[in-house]
């Protein structure tokens, strides 16, 4: 392959991955936390940067809450334990009223919803719902980890002494579990910036330990959205 196809390819890439609105919100909200842990709540540049930030992501929110809850009323896949399921379901509950009481904060913050007090409140409720979801994940993703670490376990001894990494379905599986491991980081990450964003432990969780933990959650956001290279070059 020449050094221009190479180069097309790789646009090709970038094109694919910018195209998505929830890669363009990622990559806002790695800008939003960039900036809260630059300004570290002091008034100046990387503070509305922050605010004006966080209003656009809002936008790009618009009427996403219907996605958790088409997962809400969505099966399961079998096999799935129960706690898990009701974890997994209760999370999508808590984000789709997450999203759409964001809707409500957004008409509050652009002027169009009038009562300053009931969208402050709103605010607070919907983190509220966030923090309860990010921990709902976290549960999933542990819950998700273990039954994955048992099946792989399992797989190991039926292949005795062979190579296991040579097998299929045990690099499936590794391939599984490090895509978990990563979204269980992320949760409890999402979960520490919920805690900073309601100044649970203000002292502990100030501005910038929210700004730098939500930095490195958009940081996995936008790795776990790129685009296979194969699936690229699917028509």
């Amino acid at each position: 392959m020449s050094t221009l196809d190479a180069t097309r390819a790789e646009l090709a890439l970038v094109v694919l991955y910018l195209s998505k609105a929830e890669a363009r919100d990622k990559i806002c909200r790695a800008i939003q936390y960039g900036s809260k842990y630059l300004s570290n709540g002091e008034p100046g540049t990387a503070q509305n940067v922050d605010k004006s930030t966080s209003l656009a992501r809002k936008v790009f929110r618009l009427f996403k809450f219907v996605n958790d809850l088409q997962a809400l009323i969505s099966p399961t896949p079998p096999g799935t334990p129960l706690p898990i399921i009701l974890l997994g379901k209760s999370k999508n509950a808590l984000l789709s009223t997450f999203l759409f009481l964001d809707q409500i904060v957004w008409l509050g913050r652009t002027g169009i919803y009038k009562n300053k007090e009931r969208t402050d409140l709103l605010g607070r409720i919907s983190l509220y719902c966030w923090l309860s979801a990010s921990i709902c994940t976290t549960l999933v993703e542990v819950g998700e980890l273990g039954r994955l670490s048992a099946s792989m376990k399992k797989l190991e001894k039926d292949l005795n002494k062979n190579d296991k990494y040579q097998n299929e379905q045990y690099r499936a599986k590794l391939k599984k579990s490090n895509e978990r491991s990563l979204a269980l980081i992320k949760a409890a990450l999402d979960l520490a910036v919920a805690v900073g964003l309601l100044q649970l432990v203000p002292k502990k969780v100030t501005p910038r330990v929210t700004g730098a933990l939500g930095f490195v959650s958009s940081l996995i956001s936008c790795y776990q959205l790129l685009p296979s290279p194969a699936k690229s070059k699917a028509p």
